[in-house]
Order: C-alpha cells, then sequence, then structure tokens
C-alpha cells in the first residue's frame, strides 16, 4: 500500500551538479612563462588547463581541436603573431580571448589593441613572479577575468562585415539644436576599445564639443589605449586631467583609479571617491555628474559591457533632458550595460556604433565622416 504521507526529498537531491571546469588553452612561446601560468591558472580549481600552444600557427590548430571555453594569448610569437592568431580564431573557431602580456612597451601595446579590434575580449598584465609585492593582485585578476570571460559566447567574425538594415520603423524627429550639446558622454566595457575605436573614427575632425570616456581597462594599459585610439582614429584624445577645460573636438580618457566627470566651468574632475559598482573609474560616476551639470544640454552614450554600470545613471541623463544612446544587441560583446539600460527605458535611441557616430555628427551639427546613410527611427 502507497504511503500517503508527503515525502521528505533526500537533500542530496537537491545539491546542485557541480559546474565542468573552465578549459584553458595557453598561447605563449617561452616555456618558463608557459610553467608559471599552469601554475598560476590550475592553482584555482575551476579552471583546468587543456593545452599549450608556442605559436599562432599551433593556437589556430587546438582551437579548432580542443574547442577550449577561454584562451589566453601572448602577442609577439614566431611563425604567427597574437593578433593573426585572434583574427583567425574568431573567424574559424570563435572562443573568449583573453591577452596576457609582460610588457607596457608602446610597440607591444599596439599590436595588444589591434588583437582587441580582432575580437579579443579583454587585455590583463602577466603577473609578476612569485614575491613580488603586486603578485597575488595580479593572479585574482587573471584569474577572475578568465572565469567572466568564460561566460561570454562569442560569435563568428567574418572577413567582410555585412552591414545590417533597420527595421522599417517610425521616423524619429531631432529637436536638440547643435548649440545646445556641450558634452558627449561615453560609457563601455568588455568589448568597447574597437566600438570607441569606430565610433571616433566617423567623428568630424571639427567635432564641436568634447567626448569624455569611461571605459574600463586594466590598470597599466590606458595610456597605451589612449596612443592607439589617437592614432587609428585621427580624433585626438587624451587621458583627462582634473580641473582643465574640456576642448572641443577633444576626447578625454579616465586615468587608472580615479572617476571622472564633469563640474562648472565646466571643467574636468577626477574623484577616487569609493569605487562605484565595484569599479573605478565608473560609468555612473561620469552620467551622474554630466546629468547634474549639463542637465539637457549632453549626450550620453553606453556601450558594450557586463554588468550594469552606468544604467542607471543613463535615465537620470535622460531625465534632466539630455539625449541618451545605446549600443545595439546585435553589434555588442556583451549586452548587459546596454540592455539594463533599455530595460530602465533610458535611451532615447538604440543603434550600431557606425550609426552613432553619424548621430553624435547630427546632433552637434557637423557632418560625420561615417559612410552610413542613416534615417533615425525609433529602437
Amino acid at each position: 500500500m502507497t504511503d500517503p504521507r508527503p515525502q521528505t526529498p533526500d537533500p542530496r537531491s537537491l545539491t546542485p551538479a557541480p559546474r565542468p571546469p573552465i578549459k584553458v588553452l595557453i598561447v605563449e612561446d617561452s616555456k618558463v612563462v608557459q610553467e608559471f601560468l599552469v601554475h598560476i591558472l590550475t592553482s584555482n580549481p575551476a579552471i583546468q588547463v587543456v593545452g599549450i600552444a608556442e605559436n599562432g600557427e599551433e593556437a589556430i590548430e587546438a582551437a579548432a581541436k580542443k574547442r577550449p571555453d577561454v584562451i589566453t594569448m601572448d602577442v609577439h610569437m614566431p611563425k604567427v603573431d597574437g593578433f593573426e592568431a585572434t583574427r583567425t580564431i574568431m573567424e574559424t573557431a570563435p572562443t573568449p580571448i583573453v591577452i596576457v602580456t609582460g610588457s607596457l612597451r608602446t610597440k607591444e601595446l599596439a599590436l595588444t589593441f589591434r588583437a582587441l579590434e580582432a575580437g579579443a575580449l579583454a587585455v590583463v598584465l602577466r603577473p609578476p613572479g612569485i614575491g613580488h609585492p603586486e603578485h597575488e593582485a595580479a593572479v585574482r585578476e587573471l584569474i577572475q577575468t578568465v572565469k567572466l570571460m568564460s561566460e561570454i559566447k562569442v560569435v563568428r567574425r567574418h572577413p567582410v562585415a555585412k552591414e545590417r538594415a533597420l527595421p522599417p520603423t517610425a521616423r524619429i524627429e531631432i529637436r536638440k539644436t547643435a548649440a545646445e550639446i556641450q558634452a558627449v558622454a561615453i560609457g563601455a566595457s568588455t568589448g568597447g576599445p574597437p566600438v570607441l575605436q569606430q565610433i571616433l573614427s566617423g567623428l568630424p575632425q571639427d567635432f564641436p564639443v568634447p567626448v569624455l570616456i569611461v571605459q574600463h581597462i586594466s590598470a597599466g594599459f590606458t595610456k597605451g589605449f589612449v596612443e592607439w585610439l589617437s592614432d587609428t582614429t585621427r580624433f585626438p584624445v587624451c587621458i583627462a586631467s582634473h580641473g582643465e577645460y574640456p576642448l572641443p573636438g577633444q576626447g578625454y580618457v579616465a586615468p587608472d583609479g580615479f572617476h571622472l566627470g564633469i563640474g562648472n566651468g565646466p571643467r574636468i574632475v577626477l574623484s577616487d571617491h569609493a569605487p562605484e559598482n565595484g569599479l573605478r573609474p565608473s560609468v555612473a560616476y561620469l552620467f551622474r555628474s554630466v546629468a547634474q551639470t549639463l542637465g539637457p544640454n549632453a549626450v550620453g552614450v553606453l556601450l558594450t559591457g557586463m554588468g550594469r554600470d552606468g544604467a542607471v545613471e543613463l535615465k537620470e541623463m535622460k531625465d534632466k533632458g539630455a539625449v541618451t544612446i545605446v549600443q545595439d544587441k546585435e553589434s555588442s560583446v556583451v549586452h548587459g550595460m546596454p540592455g539594463e539600460a533599455v530595460a530602465l527605458n533610458a535611451h532615447a535611441y538604440v543603434l550600431p556604433p557606425d550609426k552613432i557616430a553619424t548621430l553624435l555628427g547630427t546632433l552637434t551639427g557637423k557632418r560625420s565622416n561615417s559612410k552610413t546613410k542613416v534615417e533615425w527611427r525609433k529602437p
């Protein structure tokens, strides 16, 4: 006879199944560094090293055969360098790639950011040796980056990008006049560098307002990032300094470890206040300061990235009358930040990068360098 009393489930049956380890392929030509990275990564039980490639040629083959969850990629290697390997892997066996470099020299950083153009997701400095005062913090950053990037579903990159048509929706009327816009504030995280490059490349050389930028990037890479943007976009970009007057047609990037904002004058404000959303600099700080100082006389742009940094504050900008733009899902590596903004109705426009550049030119009364013909439409 069946027992009518409710059965208490076995607690063991409620325990979730353990997650499989994150499979990592290490691409590095130095045997000493290979062993060092294996030691670091396998010190975390959630990570399993499934292979080592000594050059880009081996990396391309191993990515296809081993199907790792993440690849750590050196940039300077024999036969095929890290840029070419990244480009080919993203076209043939798309995999989250983290650039791990031991140098901050200009030449090496240039190749590093080219790899980000080709589809790599993040760049970190290789941890210094055991006993170095920064060793443990750098190890934590590398492991955390590998874990975070393993969660991103990357898509195949095509050698020639196909232009996507916007859906046939109603036209939007732009009510702002060029004289009203005093600054553009842009926030980006994972996948942001090549998007920023595309947007800044599309702006006219006589762009009439300053552009304030917060890009989440590992400490130590900001200077190289700024130089790469300036060299590849022909739009002047510098690291922001506290108290300076922002100039039209100039980009200002938040320095390592400081929030970037704008105060009365208007003048640039740098702050070492506590991190927001776990980040300093944070997009939230930038957007909030722009909302409070410039109100309706600004444009806010939220680009690809994990998490929600800046989403609430973009809504604050919109509520103050500013023009607000988010990157569309199709062109975002990670639609976390812009997706959160859309959920809050913080946006006036949802656009891909080339059309963002064109809209910024239109809003400020200047013709964009973008070759894309755009009719403004509701998202």
